[in-house]
Parts: structure tokens; C-alpha cells; sequence
């Protein structure tokens, strides 16, 4: 069996593993000091929705956004600072679900603020947001990290001054199929389109090189539709969404739609943060940190478009960001403004988040991954 089917078969146990279990394991990155010492874990009980106190899994500095590997043996977190950044490698214990530093390696540039990793489990791509770019790390088969073997930088500016006076890549995506990576650059308005090979760790420009979104909208993170048809960007700075008609042959997202994230008649400041598909496909959520709220969508399933189900903000204070637990009946909200994770149940006809007065403290938390 080769590397990737073995990966595929892996993810496979997992998914099956998940669907039948009553709880599954949360890890948590967050921003250190204020109350945090690193990478926090929970479990989420899948019935009722409560999660256990968290307990530290790995002290770590800034390990704001985190990622899982595909098999469940690994984590993988940027090391978030004002100068050069990192990844670290670290080893899940399959008892007690702690967590072993490996190894750690450069990533590239200033500021990583994104990680993700190819479905075949072979490389870490991160997104450098003060620097502008973004860089691939291949996986060794002990799940350390090895010398990074992909680069791009990116160059450009955009019409906010204060925030878009160069790149600023916010975060790196791959295709379903391995073949492309999408990174969102919140300094030049647009999602860069690369060539991914998988086998030699390198990235390349695609062509067209990229998708543009307004001039000043500010694309921060972006989400595949499980289907693989569409894909769907939050733009930060202008406070909207924008859905793409996705290309599997060639990479290309076309535009079909864009959407504001607030409610008509909001005029105070607010910036977006993420965005997730719900595990059916039939659902969109994405966060508002100001206006404090999960904006909820339909997706229309022939066209990919967006109808507006509701904005939810009971007990959201900064959702930095949030996640839907891969059996789709829980949403998880990191409240990066009041150091605590809240979790909703979700309608399953609707989507709309309903409370379900679960909660637990958790000083500065902004990242949310489900094993």
C-alpha cells in the first residue's frame, strides 16, 4: 500500500472511530500569558454537549492555531510572535491524549498565524502573516518535522492603510484532491492559487495565480465545501462573505456570490475571523468579533450560494474562532474576549445554534481541533 492510500485508510478508522463514539477530544491553541501556559485539551460529550475541565497538554509560546494530522498521531502549532515564527511537532498519547514535543522547525517568515496539513498526511503548510507568505514542511514518518522545502512570497498592497500596506497571508488550505493551495492574503485582497506536489513538498503558481475578492475586503480564512464544488471566503476588513464556484481540473474559483456577515442597520466596528461548512454540506458559519456573533447560512446544494438563517450571540464575546464537531451536532465557540469556549447544539434542519448553557475558562483561546 502506498503512502497516500495508507493515509486515506487511516483517516478512514478515524472518521468510523468518531462517528460511533460518545465523546471525542478537543485541543485548544491559544495566546500564553494572561492565564495560558500552551495547548490546552477538553472532551465533548456528544450527547449532551458538556465538556470536561481543560487540562494543559503541552506548554508551548503562542501556539495560536494548531492542526491535527490526518491519522490522529500528531499535532502540529505555529509558535505566533512579532519576528521570525516556527511550527512545532508533537506526539498525541494515545492513553491520556497529553502531548510530546518532537521537533521544530523555521516557518519561513514572520508572524505564522495558519497551519494545515495534506490529506495524505506528507506535508505542514503554514501562512507567515507578517511577512506576506507561506511555506511547506515535509512530515517525517516519526511525525517530526523536516527542513521546509516550499516557499512563495508574496508582494502587493491594498487600499486600507492601516492594514493592508503589504502582504499578509492569513491562512493556507489544500484541495481535496492534494493538487492546489489556496492561501488567503488579507494585505493584497486576493486567495493565491499554487500547484501543490505533494511527493516533493513544493508549491507553485497556478494559472491563474489567483482569485480576486473588493478591493479593501480583506481575506482572512477560507472553507471547501465537502462536495468539492464550491469554496467559501470571510473577508475580515469589509465584514462579508464571498462564495466561489471551485474547479477541480484546474484550480479556478470563480465568484457566484458575496454576502455581508452582519445584520442590517449594525454600525458599530466589527472585523470577521472564521469560517466553517457543516459537516452535511448544508450549512455556513462564520464569526464576527465586535458585532459578537455566528452568522449562520443556508447553502443552496446546485448552486453554492448563501441565504441568511440568523446571527447568534448568546454568551460570544471575540470569536476568534469556532468549529463544528465532526458529527455535526455541536458548534464550539473559542471567545477569545472572555478566556472561555461555549458550546451550541445545531439545529439539524436549520442550523441555527441553539445554547446549551455548556462552558468552559480557557485564558486566551483561539484555535479548536477535534480528534
Amino acid at each position: 500500500m502506498d503512502t497516500k492510500a495508507l493515509a486515506m485508510a487511516l483517516i478512514s478508522t478515524v472518521a468510523l472511530s468518531t462517528a460511533s463514539a460518545r465523546s471525542v477530544s478537543v485541543y485548544i491553541g491559544t495566546y500564553t500569558g494572561g492565564g495560558s501556559q500552551g495547548i490546552y485539551r477538553t472532551t465533548l460529550d456528544l450527547a449532551t454537549g458538556e465538556l470536561a475541565e481543560p487540562v494543559l497538554a503541552a506548554e508551548a509560546r503562542n501556539p495560536s492555531f494548531i492542526e491535527i494530522h490526518p491519522a490522529g498521531q500528531f499535532l502540529y502549532a505555529v509558535s505566533e510572535g512579532g519576528g521570525a515564527g516556527s511550527v512545532s511537532a508533537f506526539s498525541i498519547d494515545p492513553d491520556t491524549g497529553d502531548l510530546k514535543a518532537l521537533n521544530q522547525q523555521p516557518s519561513g517568515g514572520a508572524g505564522p498565524c495558519h497551519v494545515s496539513i495534506d490529506h495524505a498526511g506528507r506535508n505542514v503548510l503554514v501562512a507567515n502573516y507578517g511577512s506576506g507568505s507561506v511555506s511547506v514542511i515535509p512530515i517525517r514518518p516519526d511525525g517530526s518535522l523536516g527542513e521546509p522545502t516550499g516557499f512563495a512570497q508574496h508582494v502587493g498592497s491594498g487600499p486600507n492603510p492601516g492594514r493592508q500596506k503589504g502582504p499578509h497571508a492569513h491562512s493556507v488550505n489544500v484541495s481535496p484532491d492534494d493538487r492546489f493551495a489556496f492561501v488567503a492574503d488579507l494585505g493584497i485582497d486576493k486567495v493565491m492559487i499554487y500547484r501543490l506536489d505533494v511527493e516533493a513538498g513544493t508549491i507553485t503558481a497556478n494559472d491563474p495565480p489567483f482569485a480576486a475578492l473588493a478591493p479593501g475586503a480583506g481575506p482572512r480564512h477560507f472553507a471547501f465545501h465537502p462536495k468539492g464544488r464550491y469554496a467559501y471566503v470571510i473577508n475580515e476588513l469589509n465584514s462579508t462573505m464571498t462564495a466561489f464556484a471551485y474547479d477541480p481540473a484546474s484550480g479556478v474559483l470563480t465568484e457566484v456570490q458575496t454576502v455581508p456577515t452582519l445584520p442590517s442597520g449594525f454600525t458599530g466596528s466589527s472585523t470577521c475571523a472564521e469560517v466553517r461548512v457543516h459537516p452535511s454540506g448544508r450549512f455556513l458559519y462564520g464569526s464576527n468579533r465586535g458585532h459578537d456573533s455566528i452568522v449562520v447560512y443556508r447553502i443552496d446544494p446546485g448552486e453554492g450560494t448563501l441565504t441568511l438563517v440568523e446571527h447568534q450571540t448568546a454568551d460570544i464575546k471575540t470569536p476568534r474562532n469556532f468549529n463544528v464537531d465532526p458529527s455535526g451536532a455541536f458548534c464550539l465557540v473559542a471567545n477569545q474576549g472572555s478566556d472561555s469556549v461555549v458550546v451550541f447544539r445545531i439545529d439539524p434542519q436549520t442550523g441555527s445554534l441553539e445554547p446549551t448553557g455548556h462552558r468552559v475558562p480557557v485564558g486566551r483561546p483561539v484555535c479548536l481541533r477535534f480528534r
